[in-house]
Parts: C-alpha cells; sequence; structure tokens
C-alpha cells in the first residue's frame, strides 16, 4: 500500500528536529555534548518532589488522577498569577491557561493563527521548536535580523511598511500582514542576546502601529546571571497584544511537561478551544504537584540554585573560549547574561555544518547554526549548550572544539 500518497498536506510539511537527530549521534558516552538545551538533573527537586507526590496521593488522589478542566487546575493557575504579579502582570483568571509544556503552546498558538501560506515574522535566527510548529500549518517566514540589542526593530519598521502599501483595506488587510511577530526576549535561543529596554518599548509602538500580535516566549526569563533585567513585553503592553509563553522546563523540571498562556482573553478562548480537540487538559497530577511545589515556597528557591549552579557553568565556557580558541578574523561569541547557549559565529569562509563530523570523530558536539535560519544560512555559526555538561567536560570539550576548529582555519 502507498502510504506516503495518504498523508495530508501538514504532515507532509513535518520533519524530524535536526537537533534530535543530531543528539543520537552525541548520545555516545565517550562524546561530550554541546547539543542538547538539557537543563542539568542536579537541578531536579526529586526529594522534595517524592514528599509532594505521597501527600498529592493521600489528600488529592481524587483530582490529581482525573480529568481536568482544559483551562487547567484552578489553585495553580491562581499561584501563577501571583507569581507574575511580581513581575508587574495584573492578570485575570480568564486571561491564563496551562499547557503541557511550552512546545504545546507553540502549537495551539499556530493552529489558532496560522493558514496555509500566511506570513510570520520571526528574529533571524530563531528557535527551531517554535520552526517546526509554524512550518506544520503551511506558514511562510518573514526574517529580521538581530544585533547585540535583539531583534532589529527599524528592520521590522521597514518591513511592515513595505508590507502595509501593499496590503489592501479591511479584512483584505489581516490577510496580507503577517498574523504575529515571534520574539524570545531574554537569552534568546540560540543566539543568548537579550532585547534591550529600547527596543521593547519600540517593538510595542510598532505592534500598534501596524495592529500587529506579538508572541513572546518567555522559557529562559528567570535564568540571569548578570546584568539589569527589563520588563517582558507582556507586562509593559497595554493593548491586550502580547501573548505571553511560559514553562515549568527550565526552572523545575522538563519530564513534568508543565507551561502556561497568558494572553487576551479572546485569545485564551480560542486556545481552550483547540486544547480541548488536542488533549482535552493537561495532566491534573503534575498540575498539582507544581501547585504543591510552589506553595511550599520552593520554586523561587529552586530558581535561586539554578542560577548559581549555572553562572559557574557559565562562566567555566567563556573562561575556556578565551583559553583554546584560536584568535582568528571573524570568529567570536556571544556573552549571554543568562540562559542556556552560547552562539559562536565562526570565519565566514568555515561552514560548521560540514565541521560537525569532524567534531564527532573529535568527540565533541554541537548544534549546527543553520537549524536557526527558516529561509536559510548561517552555516558559519554553532549553538553550544552549557547547563549541561560538567565543568570538568565544559573545559575538555572546548580543547576538542578549539582543535577542530584550528584544523579548519
Amino acid at each position: 500500500m502507498e502510504i506516503k500518497n495518504r498523508f495530508s498536506i501538514s504532515a507532509k510539511r513535518m520533519s524530524r528536529s535536526v537537533i534530535r537527530e543530531l543528539l543520537k549521534l552525541a548520545n555516545k558516552p565517550d562524546i561530550i555534548s554541546f547539543a542538547g538545551g538539557l537543563p542539568s538533573p542536579e537541578t531536579f527537586p526529586s526529594e522534595d518532589l517524592l514528599d509532594i507526590t505521597r501527600e498529592v496521593m493521600q489528600k488529592s488522589a481524587r483530582v490529581a488522577l482525573q480529568y481536568g478542566s482544559t483551562e487547567g487546575v484552578l489553585p495553580l493557575r491562581d499561584l501563577l498569577i501571583s507569581f507574575l504579579g511580581k513581575y508587574g502582570f495584573n492578570i485575570k483568571p480568564e486571561e491564563l491557561i496551562i499547557t503541557t509544556a511550552s512546545q504545546q503552546s507553540l502549537d495551539l498558538v499556530a493552529k489558532i493563527f496560522i493558514d496555509r501560506s500566511d506570513p510570520i515574522i520571526v528574529e533571524n535566527p530563531s528557535y527551531l521548536g517554535a520552526l517546526s510548529a509554524f512550518k506544520t500549518y503551511g506558514c511562510r517566514f518573514l526574517t529580521v535580523d538581530m544585533d547585540e540589542q535583539g531583534l532589529c526593530t527599524d528592520k521590522l519598521r521597514l518591513q511592515l511598511e513595505e508590507l502595509k502599501r501593499t496590503a489592501g483595506e479591511g479584512s483584505q488587510y489581516y490577510q496580507n500582514m503577517p498574523k504575529f511577530i515571534y520574539t524570545i526576549p531574554d537569552f534568546q535561543n540560540p543566539t543568548g542576546i537579550t532585547m534591550s529596554l529600547a527596543r521593547r518599548k519600540e517593538l510595542l509602538e510598532i505592534a500598534s502601529e501596524y495592529d500587529m500580535i506579538i508572541v513572546e516566549d518567555v522559557p529562559y526569563r528567570w535564568l540571569r546571571y548578570q546584568g539589569e533585567e527589563p520588563p517582558m513585553l507582556g507586562a509593559m503592553d497595554t493593548e491586550g497584544r502580547v501573548v505571553n509563553l511560559f514553562t515549568f522546563s527550565k526552572i523545575l523540571s522538563p519530564g513534568m511537561r508543565l507551561g502556561w498562556v497568558r494572553a487576551n482573553p479572546v485569545i485564551i478562548d480560542k486556545i481552550v478551544q483547540a486544547k480541548q480537540a488536542t488533549d482535552l487538559c493537561t495532566s491534573p497530577l503534575t498540575q498539582k504537584l507544581a501547585e504543591e511545589f510552589i506553595r511550599r515556597d520552593l520554586l523561587e528557591k529552586r530558581i535561586a540554585a539554578n542560577i548559581e549552579l549555572y553562572r559557574h557553568k557559565q562562566e567555566a565556557m567563556m573562561a575556556a573560549l578565551e583559553k583554546y580558541m584560536p584568535k582568528a578574523k571573524g570568529l567570536s561569541w556571544v556573552k549571554p547574561e543568562g540562559g542556556m547557549f552560547l552562539w559562536i559565529t565562526l570565519p565566514p569562509e568555515m561552514d560548521a555544518d560540514e565541521m560537525f563530523k569532524e567534531a564527532i570523530d573529535r568527540k565533541v558536539a554541537y548544534v549546527v547554526g543553520s537549524a536557526f535560519y527558516p529561509n536559510g544560512g548561517g552555516h558559519n555559526t554553532m549553538r553550544l549548550n552549557f547547563s549541561y555538561p560538567s565543568e570538568e567536560d565544559i573545559d575538555e570539550g572546548i580543547q576538542r572544539l578549539a582543535g577542530v576548529v584550528k584544523s579548519r582555519l
């Protein structure tokens, strides 16, 4: 039977994650991998969760093991509303929904906004998981370059002005203009860059001027190691234009598969409808565990401990790069103020894709930067993760990687 011809157009657009496929190569025990975006297992609060699980099973099993509401367990939503209130948000319950981690949030946002051939705007480069989710629904990627202050809002304005000139009026305008702008303002994946406060203000002004929605992805916000913390776009928004995507994966545990979305109630209502067709509800069991974890005042303590651990790992990688990498024109890296990644730019004549096999032969792995460019490019870039490997492996792995770069130079 010819199965492939039976697949939907959306299914035919799907492809395996480049990162997940690279991880298969990098999972050999003798390879030092900087490829995954994995939190350190040292941060997992297993003892606390063991105690909490006992209590939940003893006191709340009837709720935890049952179907739940699509919007999420109300006590957890109330706690998250209070948590975000510390960061400038004033949220009503109907503005927040619990999701099965932020990857589902990305899929649900794509599902409710994107029709085939719709344009959307993304940073160049951008998070591969988001690109995959959006691509499945048939969008066209319009990219905007970044610099050390984040998304280049001057280039965004020029692009939107040209689109507006030819978009038409009324319903035709909304059909032809981008459905939304997707951005990761804090320690962007893959570059590690943080959007400046001035750029955030200008981005909100542009969104208002051109009647745009902003999807603000916030997976790394609470992993800041130095520098001042600018407010989130969602907290600055006064017009209901920003959709915030949050996750517990980097501050509690990725295995719990928990996230949440904060947005205009009209958007949340449509996400509820889309989620009901996807999985009915996020696991009430993991929601109850997270609820009790927050109620015991453990979340912010966990975040502080994560920051302390990751700060040292980031410093170890920066020191190793300075120590081992050759001094060459065009070779540079971003020093992020937080997050989990470092972004390396090689001289333009070098190709990180071609170099990958040699790196594997030398027992070190990274993610090729080209995977993060939806319309091509970035072949002289790579992303390194510092949150998962030990400081000893970071030093050894960077020494191995530097050897590969030297041989290519």
